[in-house]
């Protein structure tokens, strides 16, 4: 289980940080089978300085970082005989300039490893939808004009809302059915048709399926309704992620479907479940469900570990 992705735009900044010590570790590998005794941490300063000398303060600016970390950063690049300091017009201020030794390095990084670092990364972008790169840049601007603890003072979200269905939401409805399903039984057959095909399953056919967003978690629950007969809905592929646990997040998405079906003229309205799923089963209770023999018999070997069937009657 994959925590921090699971707990959504919450969690971006440590999925920000987890991405980019994954690339710098790659990028570190590269130099260093160079022959370069460097790391990706320098890689910015020496870019900076390429054209000209620069302080301290606009090394920091162009890098985007502190200028305590530039500092250490100098420091380490002086060691290494790769920077050397240089006349500054502004005496209060530090200026560094690369060495010919620190010239020889940015020519091996701009001729051989930054093109092959980026061309590895360009395999990465191709991957993703929209222009990645253009969507950190807004991020990164948006942070400039107000911080995520200016933001997060200003706001008083809605803890929990409902999403309809959308074709770009069907991994969240495969990813968290799959894992809410695994952690107590083996998925079926007919587990992995609907969870791969829930726009030929579940919509085509005239059901629904909807979603429950968390504030600060993202999507953390989903449940679909798959029309059975003329008027006949099965209540199906109900999970709700561990991120949301104590938030009352399947009671919230279960009050909303069984609205939905209300909508579509369900009659009836049932499940299949397990008794193993207790805590599923005492809230389809209180939400109106009732345990029914009669559903058993009509659907109830539609699942191998299916050995409760219950019908909606109302609160």
């Amino acid at each position: 289980m994959d925590v921090v992705a699971q707990m959504g735009p919450s969690f971006l900044g440590s999925r920000h940080k987890r991405l980019g010590e994954r690339m710098q570790v790659g990028a570190a590998s590269v130099i260093t089978d160079a022959g370069l005794p460097l790391h990706p941490g320098h890689m910015g300063i020496l870019a900076a300085l390429r054209t000209d000398s620069r302080t301290v303060g606009q090394l920091a600016d162009a890098c985007g970082t502190s200028q305590p970390g530039v500092t250490r950063a100098l420091g380490q690049l002086t060691k290494l005989g790769l920077i050397a300091d240089t006349e500054c017009s502004d005496q209060r201020s530090r200026c560094v300039e690369l060495t010919a030794q620190g010239q020889a390095a940015v020519l091996t990084l701009t001729s051989d490893i930054w093109p092959r670092v980026g061309s590895a990364a360009a395999q990465l972008l191709d991957r993703v939808e929209g222009d990645f790169l253009a969507q950190l840049a807004i991020i990164e601007e948006e942070l400039a004009k107000a911080s995520i603890a200016e933001r997060a003072a200003q706001l008083t979200p809605e803890p929990l809302r409902i999403v309809r269905y959308d074709a770009g939401f069907a991994h969240h409805f495969r990813d968290i059915n799959a894992e809410w399903i695994e952690s107590m039984y083996s998925l079926e057959a007919a587990d992995r048709e609907v969870l791969e095909n829930p726009d030929a399953m579940i919509i085509a056919p005239g059901g629904d399926i909807l979603f429950v967003e968390a504030a600060g978690l993202g999507i953390v629950g989903a449940c679909a309704l798959r029309k059975t007969g003329a008027t006949s809905f099965e209540l199906t592929k109900m999970g709700v992620r561990e991120s949301a646990r104590g938030l009352k997040a399947g009671e919230f998405l279960l009050r909303a479907m069984i609205d939905r079906a209300e909508e579509l003229g369900a009659d009836p309205l049932y499940l299949l479940t397990n008794r193993k799923s207790e805590a599923a089963i005492h809230l389809y209770e209180k939400l109106g469900f009732v345990h029914d023999g009669a559903t058993m018999a009509d659907y109830g070997a539609c699942y191998a570990r299916c050995d409760v069937a219950m019908r909606y009657v109302g609160d």
